[in-house]
């Protein structure tokens, strides 16, 4: 696929306004492991190559494994992730799939066995400007560089 246009340049005002919402994410008090696997899961489900790429990168920084992250497309059939982390997961992908799953119940009252209500709001910030950035990359075929 070949990169269509620069959405960043074309709409500097707009992609400002998610990198707002990244600062406010960052500073939350999400962990930024947790935060990472959340990202790069979103962008597997959207198939946005640049964001699995750019966060993969990023999570691996911060001390995540190799094998943590290779194993996330299959994280429900892996041993590699605790009781926090599936719920947090669980809650993105039901969020990242709206339209199909209406975020039943059962996914709600997990997350909140695990989060604070703060905390599940501020996740629910990371799952929206992640599924924006992932629609932007997919849309405009952001491609990640050879490193």
């Amino acid at each position: 696929m070949s990169p269509r246009l620069d959405y960043a340049s074309v709409a500097p005002e707009g992609r400002q306004a998610l990198v707002r919402l990244k600062s406010y994410i960052e500073k939350c008090g999400i962990d930024p492991k947790l935060r990472f696997l959340i990202e790069i899961r979103i962008s597997q489900i959207n198939g946005c190559a640049f964001c699995v790429d750019k966060h993969c990168e990023e999570a691996r920084a911060v001390g995540e494994t190799q094998q943590r992250l290779d194993n996330l497309a299959v994280w429900h059939e892996s041993p590699f992730f605790d009781a926090r982390e599936r719920a947090a997961l669980e809650w993105a992908e039901s969020v990242t799939l709206l339209a199909e799953t209406g975020v039943p119940d059962e996914v709600y009252e997990e997350a909140l066995a695990h989060f604070s209500e703060k905390e599940l709001v501020d996740l629910n910030f990371v799952v929206i400007n992640m599924n924006a950035l992932n629609r932007l990359g997919v849309t405009f075929r952001k491609q990640p560089e050879a490193r």
